[in-house]
C-alpha cells in the first residue's frame, strides 16, 4: 500500500490541467452562449447601423425572426472550437509554465524557496500558449463564427452545418481561408495572457495575505469569482478594438462593406471562385482605420459592453469550475493509479 501511495499523482499533469480547463471553458460558454451569439452579430454590424445594437435589443430580434434556435446558432462548432482552444491553450500553458519553474529551481541553491514569478513572466508565457493554441485552432474558430453570424441576407437556402460552411470557405478562397482572421488572433493572444497574468498576480496577493492573517491560505469559489471578472475586464478593454477587427475579417463583414476584389468591385454574391480571382481582404489595421473615418474612435468600441457581459461571466464560470474539474481530474487521476 505504501509503495502504491508513493506512486500516486500530487498534481496534475499538463494533459490533466488542459482537460480540467477545457471542459471548465465549456461549461462557461455553455451557460452564456446566447450572448456570445448576440455580441458577435453586433461586432460584425456594418457601418453607422440604424438598428439597436444593445444585448438586450439583439436579443429579441434574434427571438423574434428565428426563434430560440436562433439563440444557438453554431453551438457545436463554438463548443468544439471552446474544447479544443481551452485544452490548447491550457496545455501548453501549463507545460510552458512547469518548464520554466523547472528551469528555475535548478538555478536555485539547495533548500532555497521559489520565488514567485514576475507579471511579465506571467504574461511572457500566456502569450506563448495563446499563439500555439490560436495557430492549431483557429479554423474551427472561423467556422463557429460565421455559423453565430448567418446568411440573414441570403435569397436562397444554404447549408449552415459545420462541413457546409467549411466547404464553402475552401471553395471560395482555399485552405488558406479557414485561417481568416489568424494576424489579429495571434496579436489577441495578450488578452488571455492579461486575463491569466493578473488573475495569478492578484489571487497570489490574496494568498499571502491570507496566510499572514494566520487564515487557509485557499480562495473560495466566490473569490475566485470576483477575481476572474476583474481580470477579464482589464484585458478585454486594452484589447478590444482587435476583437472586433477579428470578427469582422472572419464573417467578411469588412469585404461586403469595401467589395475588395482585384481589378472589379462586385458585391460579395458575385465574387469570382478563388481559382480565377484573387481576393484581397482588408486586415486588422485597415478595418480599424475604416472605421475610425466613418465613425470615429467610439467606432472601436461598438459592442464592447456586450463583450464584456459576456467574456466577463463565461471567464468567471470558467475560473469557479476549473478548480472544481481540477479536484475531479485528480481525484480520476489518483483513482486511476491504485487501479493500476
Amino acid at each position: 500500500m505504501s509503495v502504491q501511495s508513493k506512486a500516486l499523482p500530487v498534481k496534475l499533469t499538463p494533459f490533466g490541467a488542459a482537460l480540467a480547463g477545457a471542459l471548465g471553458g465549456c461549461f462557461s460558454t455553455a451557460v452564456v452562449y446566447p450572448l456570445d451569439v448576440a455580441k458577435t452579430r453586433i461586432q460584425a454590424s456594418k457601418g453607422k447601423s440604424k438598428d439597436d445594437l444593445s444585448m438586450l435589443a439583439v436579443l429579441l430580434r434574434i427571438f423574434k425572426k428565428e426563434g430560440v434556435f436562433g439563440f444557438y446558432r453554431g453551438f457545436g462548432a463554438t463548443m468544439l472550437n471552446t474544447f479544443s482552444m481551452q485544452y490548447a491553450y491550457f496545455f501548453f500553458y501549463s507545460f510552458v509554465r512547469n518548464s520554466y519553474i523547472n528551469r528555475l529551481t535548478r538555478r536555485l541553491p539547495a533548500g532555497a524557496a521559489l520565488p514567485a514569478l514576475s507579471t511579465a513572466a506571467e504574461l511572457l508565457i500566456g502569450a506563448i500558449a495563446g499563439a500555439l493554441a490560436q495557430i492549431f485552432t483557429i479554423p474551427v474558430s472561423v467556422i463557429a463564427t460565421r455559423q453565430q453570424v448567418g446568411r440573414q441576407n441570403s435569397a436562397t437556402p444554404e447549408d449552415d452545418s459545420f462541413l457546409g460552411v467549411a466547404r464553402e470557405i475552401v471553395d471560395e478562397e482555399g485552405v488558406g481561408g479557414l485561417w481568416l482572421g489568424i494576424k489579429p488572433g495571434l496579436v489577441l493572444t495578450v488578452n488571455p495572457a492579461i486575463t491569466y497574468g493578473a488573475f495569478e498576480r492578484v489571487k497570489g496577493i490574496v494568498i499571502a495575505a491570507q496566510v499572514k492573517a494566520g487564515t487557509s491560505g485557499k480562495i473560495n469559489p466566490g473569490l475566485s469569482f470576483l477575481i476572474g471578472a476583474l481580470s477579464k475586464t482589464l484585458a478585454t478593454v486594452v484589447t478590444y478594438p482587435y476583437i472586433m477587427a477579428k470578427v469582422r475579417i472572419q464573417t467578411r463583414t469588412a469585404d461586403d462593406e469595401e467589395a475588395l476584389v482585384e481589378h472589379v468591385h462586385l458585391p460579395v454574391a458575385h465574387k469570382p471562385h478563388h481559382k480565377d480571382s484573387k481576393l484581397k481582404h482588408p486586415g486588422a489595421l485597415d478595418i480599424l482605420a475604416q472605421v475610425w473615418q466613418r465613425e470615429g474612435p467610439t467606432g472601436w468600441y461598438r459592442g464592447m459592453s456586450a463583450q464584456i457581459t459576456k467574456a466577463v461571466l463565461s471567464q468567471a464560470l470558467l475560473f469557479m469550475s476549473k478548480e472544481q474539474f481540477e479536484q475531479w481530474a485528480l481525484s480520476l487521476m489518483i483513482l486511476f493509479a491504485r487501479l493500476r
